[in-house]
């Protein structure tokens, strides 16, 4: 019988954790592993900072942002994007200058050759003992060019790079839609009552914050929650789908509601696999044919 221990090498049997440790150090094997909850961002956490919201905002798809947060990052963008712009001027202006200096050019050669023909002269190059290419890279025009042939920008087969129109578009950083300041929406979180063991604690330390207007339940990762857009309440689903869905009306103002109104909050996980979409991170590695 083998001893009950991790690190156990005299057993005869090879476990599942020495299966799996032995993989992780030899670099081989995709590896995978169940996040924790150290890992999952809370309901009131912002989704740039994951740190819990002093002044939330919610973009249209439900996904929560601090306020500061997600202004840095827009004005971000828009320095990027005007960067972006103005590179994009500087390589059109470019290719003008090329456009125009290629009609020169040809405008030149035609001048020449009509004053040549016009002398009757022969045009420079047109003997074939002097108009054969020398392959030296120093002689003629080539003199100019610099001989650095090991330089990349130099070699035959590289070409220009092609800046693309920028887009004057900003993305949310987790949708991927278009996200506009004027679309966000301020959230108003509820406060829970705090416990006997809980005074005098920072918010950020408690682990209950916040509770349902309406039904006063108290809002985690594992209850779904929904945001009425006239009044920024934060309120379970399940208010929302007994108390306000047949109605719509907002029960604390009055409002009549209407279905853009109802945003589903985001959540983080909770562990259960049930609840979230995807729980485990993976990292593909090669694989070892036997």
């Amino acid at each position: 019988m083998t001893r009950h221990a991790r690190n156990s090498t005299a057993g005869s049997v090879y476990t599942y954790h020495e299966k799996k440790r032995d993989a992780k150090a030899s670099g081989y094997g995709s590896l995978s592993e169940r996040f924790s909850k150290d890992s999952i961002k809370g309901f009131d956490c912002c989704s740039l900072t994951l740190q819990p919201c002093r002044n939330p905002v919610v973009s249209p798809d439900g996904y929560l942002f601090d306020k500061e947060a997600i202004l840095e990052y827009y004005l971000a963008k828009k320095k990027e994007i005007l960067r972006q712009q103005k590179e994009y001027e500087r390589q059109n202006k470019r290719e003008e200058n090329e456009k125009n200096e290629l009609k020169a050019a040809a405008h030149r050669s035609q001048v020449e050759k009509f004053i040549a023909t016009e002398k009757g002269d022969s045009l420079p190059g047109s003997n074939p003992s002097t108009s054969s290419a020398s392959l030296s890279n120093m002689s003629g025009n080539k003199a100019k060019d610099l001989p650095s042939f090991w330089v990349p920008a130099m070699t035959p087969d590289a070409k220009p790079i092609i800046i693309p129109k920028p887009s004057t578009d900003i993305y949310c950083p987790v949708s991927g839609k278009i996200l506009k300041i004027k679309d966000l929406i301020d959230v108003k979180f509820t406060l829970a009552p705090k416990d006997d063991d809980e005074r005098g604690k920072a918010l950020i330390s408690r682990q209950v914050r916040y509770m349902c207007p309406i039904t006063r339940d108290i809002l985690s990762n594992s209850v779904p929650c929904t945001i009425l857009k006239p009044t920024g309440d934060v309120i379970t689903t399940e208010c929302f789908e007994k108390l306000i869905k047949k109605d719509m009306v907002h029960p604390l103002t009055g409002l009549k509601l209407k279905e853009k109104d109802i945003i589903p909050l985001q959540r983080g996980g909770t562990g259960f696999a049930s609840v979230n979409d995807k729980l485990e991170a993976t990292e593909a590695r090669p694989s070892m044919m036997a």
